[in-house]
């Protein structure tokens, strides 16, 4: 259901943006189709996009932890070694 109201509210705040920018001369309906348009992608794409992000950096941060152990563990291996 909030999938739905945020596709819904992004095809009119898209409407309106292009209402403001383009003002009402010209094609009404094709103006509110792309906004439609628009709008549903963009409301079904960015959750998407934010989970790929998000993930692309909880993995980096995990590679980074993992780096460091390696590096702590290979330090101490040479003290003991030494």
């Amino acid at each position: 259901m909030q999938r739905i109201i945020g596709i819904v509210l992004g095809a009119i705040v898209t409407f309106l943006l292009l209402l403001a920018m383009v003002g009402t001369t010209g094609d009404g309906p094709r103006s509110f189709a792309i906004a439609v348009i628009v709008g549903a992608v963009v409301g079904v794409a960015w959750p998407w996009l934010v989970a790929f992000y998000v993930g692309r950096r909880v993995k980096e941060h995990r590679d980074q932890e993992i780096q460091r152990e390696v590096e702590r563990q290979l330090a101490d291996e040479r003290e003991t070694g030494d």
